[in-house]
């Protein structure tokens, strides 16, 4: 089932009401206010990632159990400022939430104010920014490990057929789209697809001693509890970036082991498999020009709202999907790495 079809019913019976439609920016969330946020300096992206960072109730859970006392670099620390505003985005004062300090400490930390930025970029420096300046780095490590997917690059040369392994993560999953119609599945199959790499592109085997043609690939380690994917719609051509805006259809529900089987690595432990999506981050406009929206699901009722700076209006293309694993699901953290 495509989500956005559904979404966009729900859209249009919230339109018909002028009450509803101004709650569109304040939702009430099991007896708290998940609020509105103004469009301050060009911030669509960064506003639409906040709805989803508060629709992560485990990031703000964790966030709550931070000691902040004696933390330096006040106007540059973005965790604490993130930390601030969930907060106030879960408050019951019915007001905007007070983001404009999180914005300034973003721009201090050179993600600009007056700028249009990709959304997949300014969420991983969030992400990084958690083990680079918080002061409660096993705290840091857990928040990161909710989102991390450890994976195997696999290299094997193919004239002598040895193997070379590697193990790093992901803190989001870049899936490339074609053209044409598009599935989650069928991007998530041929993200693991392994691709042979010649002339150029071939790398140097340790037995060979030499620069040989091989066979490259990923292999699932282990899966977050956080499943983030990054639709990458970017197209480079003579003509500049383009921006591909053709249909991608996504499940509410899916088995990762059913929709990729040959994903996952010899070495996997793997028990944690069956995911629900929780929000969805939304493009629309050009490459160089357009607008971040988000879909993000009630955590009691499992109902969709859509949070945009001001206004309502139809789902255009899919950027970024959320997915929360179940939570009948179990998994084992099995390697370390570098971010990707």
């Amino acid at each position: 089932m495509c989500v956005g079809f559904e979404v966009w019913a729900i859209i249009i019976k919230i339109k018909t009401s002028k009450f509803l439609k101004h709650l569109i920016s304040q939702v009430q969330w099991s007896g708290i206010y998940n609020k509105g946020l103004s469009n301050y300096c060009l911030s669509c992206c960064v506003n639409t990632l906040l709805q989803t960072l508060s629709a992560t109730w485990e990031l703000a859970d964790l966030l709550d159990k931070w000691d902040t006392a004696g933390v330096r670099m006040e106007g540059r620390n973005v965790p604490l400022h993130l930390k601030g505003v969930l907060t106030a985005m879960r408050s019951e004062i019915l007001q905007p939430a007070p983001h404009q300090d999180f914005l300034h400490c973003l721009d201090k930390n050179r993600v600009r104010l007056n700028v249009q930025h990709d959304a997949d970029e300014v969420f991983l420096f969030i992400l990084n920014s958690m083990l680079q300046q918080m002061n409660d780095k096993p705290l840091a490590l857990e928040i990161q490990n909710l989102y991390k997917i450890s994976v195997e690059t696999q290299l094997q040369c193919l004239e002598c057929s040895s193997l070379q392994t590697q193990s790093s993560y992901l803190l989001s999953m870049p899936l490339h789209i074609k053209e044409d119609h598009d599935s989650l599945e069928d991007c998530l199959t041929s993200f693991f697809e392994h691709q042979e790499l010649w002339g150029i592109n071939s790398c140097f085997c340790p037995k060979c001693e030499m620069k040989t043609p091989s066979k490259q690939g990923f292999k699932l380690l282990s899966l977050p509890q956080i499943l983030c994917v990054n639709l990458k719609r970017a197209r480079n051509s003579r003509f500049g970036t383009q921006k591909l805006n053709c249909k991608v259809t996504f499940p509410e529900r899916f088995d990762f082991s059913d929709a990729v089987k040959e994903a996952f690595s010899s070495n996997s432990a793997l028990t944690g498999h069956k995911y629900t999506l929780y929000a969805v981050v939304v493009h629309s406009g050009s490459a160089m020009c357009g607008h971040y929206t988000a879909y993000v699901r009630h955590r009691m009722d499992q109902r969709w709202y859509y949070a945009d700076d001001s206004h309502v209006k139809q789902v255009d293309t899919a950027y970024m999907l959320m997915y929360r694993r179940d939570a009948s699901e179990t998994t084992v953290q099995l390697s370390d790495g570098i971010v990707a």
